[in-house]
Protein backbone atom coordinates (compact mmCIF):
# COMPACT_ATOMS: atom_id res chain seq x y z
CA UNK A 1 0.00 0.00 0.00
CA UNK A 2 2.88 2.03 1.01
CA UNK A 3 4.60 2.18 -2.47
CA UNK A 4 1.31 2.36 -4.49
CA UNK A 5 1.07 5.40 -2.67
CA UNK A 6 4.19 6.44 -3.28
CA UNK A 7 3.87 5.42 -7.38
CA UNK A 8 0.59 7.74 -7.13
CA UNK A 9 2.53 10.56 -5.82
CA UNK A 10 5.25 10.19 -8.01
CA UNK A 11 3.00 10.46 -10.85
CA UNK A 12 0.83 13.21 -9.50
CA UNK A 13 4.15 15.12 -8.86
CA UNK A 14 5.13 14.57 -12.57
CA UNK A 15 2.03 16.02 -13.87
CA UNK A 16 2.05 18.52 -11.57
CA UNK A 17 5.56 20.11 -12.73
CA UNK A 18 4.43 19.32 -16.10
CA UNK A 19 0.80 21.09 -15.70
CA UNK A 20 2.65 24.23 -14.31
CA UNK A 21 5.70 24.38 -16.92
CA UNK A 22 2.82 24.17 -19.69
CA UNK A 23 0.35 26.19 -17.99
CA UNK A 24 2.66 28.98 -17.98
CA UNK A 25 4.06 28.49 -21.19
CA UNK A 26 0.88 28.45 -23.12
CA UNK A 27 -0.69 31.25 -21.35
CA UNK A 28 2.36 33.77 -22.21
CA UNK A 29 2.46 32.87 -25.68
CA UNK A 30 -1.22 33.16 -26.02
CA UNK A 31 -2.05 36.38 -24.36
CA UNK A 32 1.24 37.77 -26.22
CA UNK A 33 -0.96 37.01 -29.76
CA UNK A 34 -3.57 38.94 -27.85
CA UNK A 35 -5.54 35.55 -27.58
CA UNK A 36 -7.41 34.63 -24.79
CA UNK A 37 -9.27 30.96 -25.34
CA UNK A 38 -11.09 31.39 -22.00
CA UNK A 39 -13.21 33.38 -23.47
CA UNK A 40 -14.48 30.78 -26.04
CA UNK A 41 -16.95 29.07 -23.51
CA UNK A 42 -19.43 30.38 -21.17
CA UNK A 43 -19.95 30.31 -17.96
CA UNK A 44 -23.04 27.60 -19.14
CA UNK A 45 -20.58 25.85 -20.71
CA UNK A 46 -18.08 25.46 -17.64
CA UNK A 47 -21.26 24.76 -15.23
CA UNK A 48 -22.69 22.11 -17.45
CA UNK A 49 -19.12 20.47 -17.16
CA UNK A 50 -19.20 20.76 -13.44
CA UNK A 51 -22.20 19.02 -12.90
CA UNK A 52 -21.23 16.43 -15.66
CA UNK A 53 -17.94 15.81 -13.12
CA UNK A 54 -20.04 15.75 -9.97
CA UNK A 55 -23.01 13.40 -11.00
CA UNK A 56 -22.03 11.09 -8.85
CA UNK A 57 -21.78 13.59 -5.60
CA UNK A 58 -18.00 14.01 -7.16
CA UNK A 59 -16.48 15.99 -4.26
CA UNK A 60 -13.39 16.54 -5.46
CA UNK A 61 -14.54 17.97 -8.40
CA UNK A 62 -16.48 20.87 -5.77
CA UNK A 63 -13.09 21.50 -4.26
CA UNK A 64 -11.22 21.78 -7.61
CA UNK A 65 -13.46 24.36 -8.85
CA UNK A 66 -12.99 26.34 -5.98
CA UNK A 67 -9.67 25.85 -5.73
CA UNK A 68 -9.23 27.12 -8.90
CA UNK A 69 -11.13 30.32 -8.28
CA UNK A 70 -9.30 31.29 -5.51
CA UNK A 71 -5.78 30.46 -7.11
CA UNK A 72 -6.67 32.77 -10.17
CA UNK A 73 -8.06 35.69 -7.54
CA UNK A 74 -4.71 37.78 -8.04
CA UNK A 75 -4.16 36.79 -11.55
CA UNK A 76 -1.28 34.16 -11.27
CA UNK A 77 -1.11 30.66 -10.70
CA UNK A 78 1.68 29.85 -8.14
CA UNK A 79 3.44 26.36 -7.89
CA UNK A 80 3.25 26.71 -4.38
CA UNK A 81 -0.13 26.68 -4.62
CA UNK A 82 -0.18 24.04 -7.03
CA UNK A 83 1.61 22.17 -4.39
CA UNK A 84 -0.78 22.59 -1.27
CA UNK A 85 -3.68 21.43 -3.84
CA UNK A 86 -1.77 18.34 -4.87
CA UNK A 87 -0.29 17.89 -1.09
CA UNK A 88 -4.14 18.07 0.31
CA UNK A 89 -5.85 15.96 -2.21
CA UNK A 90 -3.21 13.37 -1.94
CA UNK A 91 -3.63 12.86 2.11
CA UNK A 92 -7.10 13.29 1.69
CA UNK A 93 -8.49 11.34 -0.92
CA UNK A 94 -5.05 8.72 -1.40
CA UNK A 95 -5.34 6.24 -4.31
CA UNK A 96 -9.05 8.17 -4.75
CA UNK A 97 -7.07 11.05 -6.16
CA UNK A 98 -5.48 10.90 -9.79
CA UNK A 99 -4.47 12.65 -12.94
CA UNK A 100 -7.99 13.07 -13.82
CA UNK A 101 -8.73 15.84 -10.91
CA UNK A 102 -5.55 17.57 -12.06
CA UNK A 103 -7.75 17.61 -15.65
CA UNK A 104 -10.12 18.72 -14.11
CA UNK A 105 -8.56 21.47 -12.20
CA UNK A 106 -6.58 23.02 -15.27
CA UNK A 107 -10.04 22.83 -16.82
CA UNK A 108 -11.41 25.26 -14.37
CA UNK A 109 -8.27 27.50 -14.18
CA UNK A 110 -8.19 27.61 -18.38
CA UNK A 111 -11.55 29.00 -17.64
CA UNK A 112 -12.29 32.62 -18.02
CA UNK A 113 -15.50 33.01 -15.77
CA UNK A 114 -15.58 30.54 -13.44
CA UNK A 115 -19.84 30.38 -12.48
CA UNK A 116 -18.89 30.48 -8.83
CA UNK A 117 -22.92 31.17 -7.71
CA UNK A 118 -24.21 28.00 -9.63
CA UNK A 119 -21.58 26.25 -8.28
CA UNK A 120 -21.45 27.61 -4.37
CA UNK A 121 -25.57 27.09 -4.84
CA UNK A 122 -24.90 23.70 -5.64
CA UNK A 123 -22.46 22.77 -3.35
CA UNK A 124 -24.55 24.83 -0.49
CA UNK A 125 -27.39 22.03 -1.20
CA UNK A 126 -25.39 19.36 -0.81
CA UNK A 127 -22.98 19.91 2.25
CA UNK A 128 -23.53 20.21 5.76
CA UNK A 129 -22.29 23.11 7.53
CA UNK A 130 -19.57 22.01 9.28
CA UNK A 131 -18.01 20.86 5.62
CA UNK A 132 -18.63 24.41 4.33
CA UNK A 133 -16.55 25.96 7.17
CA UNK A 134 -13.80 23.26 6.36
CA UNK A 135 -14.05 24.26 2.46
CA UNK A 136 -13.22 28.27 3.59
CA UNK A 137 -10.65 26.93 6.06
CA UNK A 138 -8.99 24.70 2.89
CA UNK A 139 -9.31 27.66 0.59
CA UNK A 140 -7.61 30.16 2.98
CA UNK A 141 -4.69 27.84 3.45
CA UNK A 142 -4.50 28.09 -0.14
CA UNK A 143 -4.05 31.97 -0.30
CA UNK A 144 -1.26 31.73 2.80
CA UNK A 145 0.73 28.93 0.97
CA UNK A 146 2.99 31.82 -0.63
CA UNK A 147 3.12 32.86 2.74
CA UNK A 148 0.77 35.95 1.97
CA UNK A 149 -2.67 36.43 1.55
CA UNK A 150 -3.82 39.36 -0.83
CA UNK A 151 -6.96 41.33 -0.96
CA UNK A 152 -8.00 39.95 -4.07
CA UNK A 153 -7.36 36.38 -2.81
CA UNK A 154 -9.60 37.62 0.31
CA UNK A 155 -12.51 39.52 -1.75
CA UNK A 156 -12.64 36.17 -3.73
CA UNK A 157 -12.94 33.86 -0.35
CA UNK A 158 -15.35 36.38 0.43
CA UNK A 159 -17.43 36.22 -2.47
CA UNK A 160 -17.25 32.10 -1.97
CA UNK A 161 -18.13 32.05 1.98
CA UNK A 162 -21.41 34.47 1.04
CA UNK A 163 -22.75 32.05 -1.96
CA UNK A 164 -22.24 28.88 0.42
CA UNK A 165 -24.63 30.30 3.57
CA UNK A 166 -21.20 30.63 5.88
CA UNK A 167 -22.52 32.99 8.39
CA UNK A 168 -20.54 36.86 8.63
CA UNK A 169 -18.95 35.95 12.25
CA UNK A 170 -18.26 32.24 11.57
CA UNK A 171 -15.99 33.87 7.96
CA UNK A 172 -14.63 36.51 10.00
CA UNK A 173 -13.75 33.97 12.38
CA UNK A 174 -11.86 31.80 9.90
CA UNK A 175 -10.38 34.67 7.69
CA UNK A 176 -8.65 36.10 11.11
CA UNK A 177 -6.94 33.03 11.44
CA UNK A 178 -5.17 33.36 8.48
CA UNK A 179 -5.46 37.42 7.84
CA UNK A 180 -4.48 39.25 10.85
CA UNK A 181 -4.57 42.51 12.49
CA UNK A 182 -4.79 44.49 16.22
CA UNK A 183 -8.65 43.31 16.42
CA UNK A 184 -8.18 39.22 14.78
CA UNK A 185 -8.38 37.78 18.62
CA UNK A 186 -11.90 39.08 18.82
CA UNK A 187 -12.65 38.22 15.38
CA UNK A 188 -11.58 34.74 15.86
CA UNK A 189 -14.27 34.36 18.87
CA UNK A 190 -16.90 36.03 16.88
CA UNK A 191 -17.34 39.30 19.04
CA UNK A 192 -16.13 42.79 18.77
CA UNK A 193 -13.04 44.45 20.57
CA UNK A 194 -15.28 46.05 23.36
CA UNK A 195 -16.20 42.47 24.78
CA UNK A 196 -16.64 41.97 28.29
CA UNK A 197 -15.09 39.09 30.37
CA UNK A 198 -18.25 37.40 30.36
CA UNK A 199 -18.76 37.82 26.86
CA UNK A 200 -14.86 36.32 25.70
CA UNK A 201 -15.77 33.57 28.07
CA UNK A 202 -18.99 32.83 27.01
CA UNK A 203 -17.86 33.16 23.11
CA UNK A 204 -14.83 31.34 23.60
CA UNK A 205 -16.72 28.05 24.61
CA UNK A 206 -19.16 28.80 21.74
CA UNK A 207 -16.33 29.14 18.70
CA UNK A 208 -14.31 26.16 21.01
CA UNK A 209 -17.87 23.65 20.57
CA UNK A 210 -18.94 24.90 16.72
CA UNK A 211 -15.18 24.54 15.56
CA UNK A 212 -14.39 20.77 17.91
CA UNK A 213 -12.51 18.07 15.82
CA UNK A 214 -15.60 16.23 16.75
CA UNK A 215 -17.99 18.13 14.33
CA UNK A 216 -16.48 16.71 10.99
CA UNK A 217 -15.03 13.31 12.36
CA UNK A 218 -17.02 11.44 9.60
CA UNK A 219 -14.19 13.62 7.31
CA UNK A 220 -11.13 12.40 5.75
CA UNK A 221 -7.85 12.94 8.02
CA UNK A 222 -6.98 16.41 6.00
CA UNK A 223 -10.30 17.99 7.30
CA UNK A 224 -9.57 16.75 10.58
CA UNK A 225 -5.99 18.12 10.76
CA UNK A 226 -8.33 21.49 9.27
CA UNK A 227 -10.35 21.21 12.29
CA UNK A 228 -7.82 20.74 14.74
CA UNK A 229 -6.16 23.72 13.46
CA UNK A 230 -9.19 25.97 13.85
CA UNK A 231 -10.06 24.81 17.19
CA UNK A 232 -6.32 25.07 18.06
CA UNK A 233 -6.37 28.88 16.76
CA UNK A 234 -9.90 29.53 18.84
CA UNK A 235 -7.82 28.90 21.84
CA UNK A 236 -5.09 30.49 21.02
CA UNK A 237 -7.02 33.62 20.76
CA UNK A 238 -8.77 32.98 24.00
CA UNK A 239 -5.67 32.61 25.92
CA UNK A 240 -4.11 35.72 23.94
CA UNK A 241 -7.43 37.80 25.43
CA UNK A 242 -6.72 36.37 28.86
CA UNK A 243 -3.38 37.62 28.88
CA UNK A 244 -4.25 41.38 27.30
CA UNK A 245 -7.00 41.63 29.74
CA UNK A 246 -5.96 39.70 32.60
CA UNK A 247 -7.71 37.77 33.76
CA UNK A 248 -8.11 33.60 34.29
Amino acid sequence: MLLGRSFLGGIIGFVIGTFIDNYQVTMARLKSQGFDPRQQRSSEDIFNFYRQQTSTNDFPTMLMALSAAVMKADGKVLKVELDYVKEFFARQFGPQFSTNHLQTLKRFLDEGNIPLQKICNDIRTRLQPEVRLQLIHYLYGIAKADGNVSQSEVSSIDHIAQNLGVSQVDYESIKNMFFRNIDSDFKVLGIESSATEEEIKKAYRKMAIKFHPDKVAQLGEEYQKGAKEKFQEVQNAYENLKKQRGFK
